[in-house]
């Protein structure tokens, strides 16, 4: 069985796909779930996760870039836009822990993206929690 985690970095790879321009990924997603073994109860909260940031997903870009400083929102990689909008649901929609969805936005970053990503994605979503 699926972790959470496990989940999580699914939909990171989904809201990805999403991103670059998959419009019709969520078609694929059954079938994506199950080549990771995502099933039952973990395949219903992994939909969840990804159809609820992309139903939000104005309000969570906005959340987002009120936190950037000196970035702009434009050219932050694909993968770690993915991980503060899904971290973004899960704390401002979701009401999730933030401790709980920064450590799991921290492992996705160090996961998925380079060694500088962590630090940024931790200010980032920590802001938006507060």
């Amino acid at each position: 069985m699926a972790t959470r985690h496990q989940a999580r970095r699914a939909v990171v790879g989904l809201l990805y796909a999403y991103d670059l321009g998959n419009q019709n990924i969520a078609k694929y997603s059954d079938e994506i779930f199950e080549e990771e073994k995502i099933r039952n109860k973990q395949r219903e909260f992994s939909h969840g996760l990804f159809d609820g940031t992309i139903a939000d997903l104005e309000r969570i870009d906005t959340e987002i870039q009120k936190y950037l400083k000196e970035w702009n929102y434009g050219i932050i990689g694909k993968v770690e836009k993915a991980i503060l909008r899904l971290g973004a649901y899960e704390i401002l929609i979701l009401d999730v822990d933030r401790a709980i969805i920064i450590n799991e936005a921290l492992e996705l970053a160090k996961e998925l993206a380079d060694e500088k990503s962590p630090p940024f994605i931790n200010g980032v979503l920590d802001a938006i929690g507060k």
